[in-house]
């Protein structure tokens, strides 16, 4: 298992010094899915939301909390990104899926930026549905893939 580098010598939390390491393409990608009622997704579909276009919202949403993750995270740095990018897809009965890309040519990776594109913009789903649906669950967020850096590739395998 890896050590630890998040504490001083001190056992106190401290933001990681990345000054020497080197600028490098990095990625990351996440995944998450947010399940409702038959009748929640037959309206994300017909637009008929009195907020207006969920899945536009939540794309909007999940980029800019990707944008902002290091005001969230404590520990995070700030990391230019250089692109964010969000899908959804649905089984036409009661789950969308939400897949991040997040891109950046820096010297640490873009991990939390995904996951937390994701979450939000499966949050925001919720919030522009809550009205008519307060039982959708957000569930299944995860890394899914990475790429760039010190510790190289990472894909995840779900039968681990």
């Amino acid at each position: 298992m890896a050590e630890l580098t998040h504490f001083n010598d001190q056992n106190r939390a401290k933001m990681v010094d990345v000054t020497q390491k080197d600028v490098t393409f990095r990625i990351a990608k996440a995944t998450g899915q947010i399940i409702m009622q038959p009748a929640t997704l037959e309206r994300i579909h017909a637009g008929t939301m009195k907020k207006g276009d969920v899945l536009a919202v939540a794309q909007v949403a999940g980029i800019m909390a990707a944008k902002k993750t290091s005001d969230l995270i404590p520990m995070c740095h700030l990391i230019p990104l250089t692109g964010v990018d969000i899908h959804f897809s649905d089984d036409d009965k009661t789950t969308i899926t939400a897949v991040t890309t997040v891109k950046t040519k820096h010297v640490t990776g873009v991990e939390i930026e995904a996951l937390t594109a994701c979450q939000i913009a499966l949050l925001t789903i919720y919030d522009m549905c809550k009205a008519i649906d307060r039982g959708m669950i957000i569930s299944n967020i995860h890394l899914v893939e990475k790429d760039g850096g010190k510790s190289g590739h990472f894909e995840f395998n779900d039968e681990a």
